[in-house]
């Protein structure tokens, strides 16, 4: 009797973590609910219509037609063109949204005074927490020919230009792509700014004192203490900004439209053009486009895992 009361006891402790464990899983249930609604079967949705000729506007129901869709999409030259035209806005945008956040890391991770630390970061936080509609609409007045305060100062101040030669900042000119990308930079700085952040306060202290000992100057300290660290940091912000540059939309249709001439009339314009704007709504046509566009960013996607793996 002695013997099976204390394992009576631990087979109720036992049997009581197992319920435990198990209720646990429930508080997985709406997160489930939202990622099956609201994620996976839009995108399975949308892989079934890829394999039609849904069109929105047309009563008739769709036919499957295979992988026809995919063939035109593969034979589309404004596909391809709006998928070249994404990648050098990414090509563009990328750098500085890594080195220059980074940078001024650095710079707010050196202020030892914690109150002016503090007010850094809010200051470079304010951006972030603006609407994007508003922030569209601000730098769209700002890059404005006529009366944009950017072409006013360069004309009226600096007298760089007069109004013959003004530069073009938006619409169909070559400096689209790059004052898109300047407007995002400065839309995200302090949101990427705070990545760098907690990648530097986690280094010790003690390898730059280390390296410090041994001789090493800042740029040896910051190419070969700081930069190693960093590398999750790199991965994570170079694979989400990367997926983000590629498929960016609301920034093209304000600053370009539908106009196929215009520099931002990218892949994913003219998918939102084909599904939404263009005849009948070819969306089985559409959708094609996108997952061929999806696909070609996830294998760049899987070569950036690659060359950011931790080498340790």
């Amino acid at each position: 009797m002695a013997t099976t009361f204390p394992t009576t006891v631990a087979r109720s402790h036992r049997r009581w973590q197992e319920l435990k464990h198990s209720v646990n899983w429930l508080y997985l249930l709406p997160a489930l609910f939202f990622f099956i609604g609201y994620q996976l079967y839009p995108l399975l949705q949308v892989l079934y219509i890829s394999f039609t000729d849904y069109r929105y506007l047309r009563p008739d129901p769709p036919n499957f037609v295979g992988l026809e869709n995919f063939s035109n999409a593969l034979a589309d030259p404004i596909f391809w063109t709006g998928l070249w035209r994404a990648a050098i806005f990414t090509a563009i945008f990328l750098p500085g949204v890594i080195f220059i956040p980074l940078f001024v890391a650095i710079l707010v991770d050196r202020v030892q005074h914690a109150t002016l630390s503090t007010l850094y970061r809010l200051i470079l936080l304010i951006p972030a927490v603006i609407p994007g509609p508003m922030i569209f609409v601000l730098w769209r007045w700002l890059y404005d020919f006529e009366v944009g305060p950017i072409n006013v100062i360069l004309i009226n101040y600096l007298h760089l230009f007069d109004y013959r030669n003004a530069p073009q900042w938006v619409g169909d000119s070559p400096l689209t792509l790059p004052a898109v990308a300047i407007m995002e930079w400065w839309w995200g700085l302090g949101y990427h700014t705070m990545f760098f952040l907690a990648g530097l306060a986690a280094i010790p202290k003690e390898l730059f004192e280390s390296a410090r000992v041994d001789g090493a100057n800042e740029w040896q300290m910051f190419w070969h203490v700081t930069l190693p660290r960093l590398r999750p940091i790199f991965l994570i912000l170079v694979v989400l900004r990367f997926g983000s540059a590629m498929a960016v939309i609301d920034e093209f249709l304000i600053m370009g439209g539908f106009n196929r001439s215009m520099p931002t009339y990218t892949w994913t314009v003219y998918m939102w053009h084909l599904g939404f704007q263009l005849g009948d709504w070819p969306q089985g046509y559409a959708a094609a486009i996108g997952w061929i566009g999806a696909i070609s960013m996830l294998v760049v996607v899987a070569a950036l895992f690659y060359i950011f793996r931790n080498q340790d």
